[in-house]
């Protein structure tokens, strides 16, 4: 291999290298990273990464992305180190989505940025969170609404990542009714539902709420029975019935299977008073502390606080409160709400 460490023209080649890479060898669907609509804020390009790329990294190093870690996927602070979390959920996407761009030769590193950033606006308390805001935001929330928001206007006290037209939009159309205009997004929308339904499952089953025996026969013959089968049939299927179509689909078969399986892991699963049995009080501390601190502003962060001064004090008491951990949340609501006993100092 060639030396190329101190030779700033051959850096300058790697991206340009990437670049060419892409145009001779993806798909011509694919979103190339050359064609990209850029960025709000134009700015040089780097000698090595892609713009996708570049994206990835922000998304990736951010606070917003690290906060995932301790946000509720399905079960509120679980005990137990195994169940998922909106982080483990935005990597599992991450690597569904990319296998399948892979296998349809789109644009994986396009793929990967949106996967990692389309859960970054999420409430703690999943979304018994998101609900929850929604019902006291002025404007209402959504959570893939907010995760666009926090890339555009949040992160880094305020003046955003910056990132691609691209990503933003496969973020903000990963659910809802409107398609992304990538391929690439339209991955991510259906590699979210593979993911969720699959590891969903398999923390039900980990709660003790829900056993493998417990799916319909009917699903276990054509989807498999374990998660991992059924994560390669859907990756596998999609990539069949997609490949050459110019869209991301579904065979007929698997989209029906995929409708089942969901409406079993609701009654199941995500509409289960087990599973659910907490999700009433932590309804009620999102509501309790957006009331608080539209009362109480000065109580609020500085950073907070500034950037109410641009967008609101209401839509930055929701930013506040969409940008908590569950415990954050808990700890915070404990501290403003519950009596605590007398001491002297």
């Amino acid at each position: 291999m060639n030396d190329i460490s101190n030779n700033t023209n051959e850096h300058v080649c790697i991206r340009i290298r990437t670049e060419d890479f892409e145009n001779r060898n993806l798909s011509k669907d694919a979103f190339l990273s050359s064609r990209s609509r850029g960025r709000d804020f134009p700015e040089d390009e780097c000698i090595i990464r892609t713009c996708f790329q570049r994206d990835i990294d922000r998304i990736t190093h951010s606070k917003s992305f690290r906060r995932l870690m301790h946000k509720t996927q399905v079960f509120l602070s679980p005990v137990g180190d195994h169940y998922r979390t909106r982080m483990t959920h935005a990597l599992e996407v991450s690597r569904i989505a990319r296998t399948m761009a892979q296998g349809l030769l789109l644009n994986e590193d396009l793929t990967e940025a949106i996967a990692l950033g389309h859960d970054l606006g999420h409430s703690p308390f999943g979304h018994a969170g998101e609900f929850a805001l929604n019902e006291v935001a002025p404007n209402g929330f959504e959570h893939n609404m907010q995760s666009r928001r926090v890339v555009e206007k949040l992160e880094k006290n305020g003046s955003g990542l910056n990132l691609t037209y691209e990503v933003r939009d496969g973020i903000e159309r990963h659910t809802g009714p409107l398609r992304p205009q990538t391929l690439e997004g339209m991955l991510v929308h259906l590699a979210d539902r593979i993911a969720y339904l699959s590891h969903d499952m398999d923390d039900a089953e980990r709660a003790g709420i829900l056993d493998e025996k417990d799916m319909p026969e009917n699903l276990s013959k054509s989807l498999g029975r374990s998660p991992r089968a059924r994560i390669n049939t859907f990756v596998l299927d999609c990539i069949h019935a997609s490949f050459n179509s110019q869209t991301i689909k579904q065979s007929d078969e698997m989209k029906l299977a995929m409708d089942e399986l969901r409406a079993f892991m609701f009654e199941r699963v995500y509409l289960n008073p087990v599973a659910k049995a907490e999700e009433v009080k932590a309804k009620d501390i999102i509501r309790r502390l957006f009331d608080h601190y539209c009362k109480n502003k000065n109580e609020l962060p500085a950073d907070v606080l500034l950037l109410s001064e641009r967008d609101g004090l209401e839509q930055s008491v929701v930013d506040f409160i969409a940008g908590m951990t569950d415990r954050y949340a808990a700890d915070l609501a404990y501290g403003l709400f519950i009596p605590h006993g007398w001491s002297r100092k």
